[in-house]
């Protein structure tokens, strides 16, 4: 039996007999002649069978095809430029059905998000969903590439927790045995614990989980947590620099690999941030968002998401950059955690990321004295001996250190140019969502 080709390869391989396999995705079925569009997890390829008393036989099967029915083929791959699928086509010699679809497809292409979130093993075939997992696999590569290069070491925190390590009113309650769990928000604590153990530089790549009842476009109640925590940083700005060259490095490998098909797919043109990023204080950064006609109404010192779009385009219209960090957040909507200005502490060292216009990450230089801890705990109305397994990691000494969270699923759907979350998730999680 010849062995299967992929369909990108087709292009590359000499005239002669192949076989592919995939499954259908258009029928043209002519008196004189048929087409199949055959497509497979790397591309589509044009089928022909043209109709004679010998071909009868593989006719009548392609007349019963279904669109979404799994085929394997084989016949004569020919080079032609005239096939405007890629300039090649298979003329068929045998045909056999793997597994027939239902001839009615739930979903169209107008079909809505909800709708295509009902079918997404369907919804999942078309070419630009496909692109955008092999994005996020380049992405993700490129991103422990550099840590492995830059001697870090990989960590798996739990996601069963037995205390808050962020926000009580977010947190998932699950039953555990005679007592109550929670699902981790963030591996925070657990990344900082690897700091006093020594580890030094330390990521993780996982699931986190917030219930927060929100519904808009960036929100997932379950999604992937991109983590890094270093020793022996002077500031934040350690962290920032960290963080870019993460960036960089994810990106330019995303745009060698897959930067043609995501132009022709998404229309995106995509581009390899330079270093440094734009560093903006958040009090000059309202300054500046109100020049330009937008007050943030928000009273908690913090930026909003149309804050977050105007600031986003002041800075690729002063200096042609899609990345900014907005810095020196106020203590007062930081953790606990967050180390406060040597010089003001009303100030974090702290920063979010945004890109394109969105929040993707926010980081951190981490409160490392313990009796600092306490008190700043104190101040949040939080009860220090229900953090005792916490604070215990400061007891017995820990370098100056910090890090990031950052949402691979924003990172994604913004480098895509993508409006909604959904898009790029492979099975999204929300207050309404648990299906498929």
């Amino acid at each position: 039996m010849t062995e299967r080709t992929l369909v990108k390869n087709l292009a590359a391989s000499p005239d002669g007999p192949v076989a592919v396999s995939g499954w259908v995705d258009t029928v043209r079925d002519q008196k004189k002649v048929q087409f199949v569009v055959l497509r497979d997890e790397s591309g589509a390829v044009q089928l022909v069978n043209p109709r004679t008393d010998e071909t009868e036989e593989v006719a009548e099967i392609i007349s019963g095809l279904s669109q979404g029915s799994f085929i394997t083929v084989t016949g004569e791959l020919k080079h032609d430029e005239r096939v405007k699928l890629g300039g090649i086509e298979v003329k068929l010699a045998t045909l056999v059905v793997e597994t027939a679809a239902i001839p009615e497809t739930p979903i169209a292409a107008d079909s809505g998000i909800d709708k295509r979130m009902d079918w997404r093993f369907l919804d999942l075939r078309r070419p630009e969903q496909n692109l955008v997992f092999r994005v996020q696999t380049t992405l993700e590569h490129a991103w422990r590439t550099y840590w492995v290069e830059h001697d870090f070491i990989e960590i798996h925190t739990p996601k069963l927790m037995a205390s808050a390590s962020e926000s009580r009113a977010e947190l998932f309650e699950v039953d555990y045995f005679e007592g109550k769990a929670y699902l981790a928000q963030s591996p925070q604590f657990f990344k900082q614990m690897a700091q006093p153990a020594g580890f030094g530089k330390v990521f993780e790549v996982g699931p986190a989980f917030r219930a927060d009842p929100s519904f808009t476009s960036r929100h997932a109640t379950e999604f992937t947590s991109v983590d890094a925590e270093i020793s022996w940083i002077d500031s934040h700005e350690d962290v920032m620099q960290l963080h870019e060259e993460l960036m960089v490095a994810g990106l330019r490998a995303v745009k060698e690999k897959h930067g043609e098909e995501i132009l022709a797919l998404f229309g995106v043109e995509l581009e390899v941030p330079t270093q440094p990023f734009p560093r903006i204080p958040l009090a000059e950064a309202k300054r500046i968002v109100a020049e330009r006609g937008y007050v943030v109404p928000r009273e908690d010192d913090d930026m909003d998401p149309e804050g977050e779009r105007q600031i986003a385009a002041y800075v690729k219209e002063t200096y042609g950059h899609d990345f900014v960090f907005l810095t020196d957040y106020a203590a007062s909507i930081r953790p606990f955690y967050h180390m406060r200005h040597a010089d003001d502490v009303t100030l974090t060292n702290s920063y979010d990321l945004i890109y394109n216009g969105v929040e993707i990450s926010t980081g951190a230089q981490r409160e490392h004295r313990v009796e600092v801890l306490i008190e700043q705990a104190k101040e949040k109305g939080l009860d220090p001996e229900e953090l005792d397994f916490y604070l215990d990691f400061f007891r017995y000494g820990v370098p100056p250190h910090g890090g990031f969270g950052m949402g691979l699923s924003r990172v994604l759907m913004l480098m895509l140019h993508q409006t909604n979350l959904r898009e790029v998730v492979y099975l999204f999680r929300g207050p309404t969502r648990l299906l498929p």
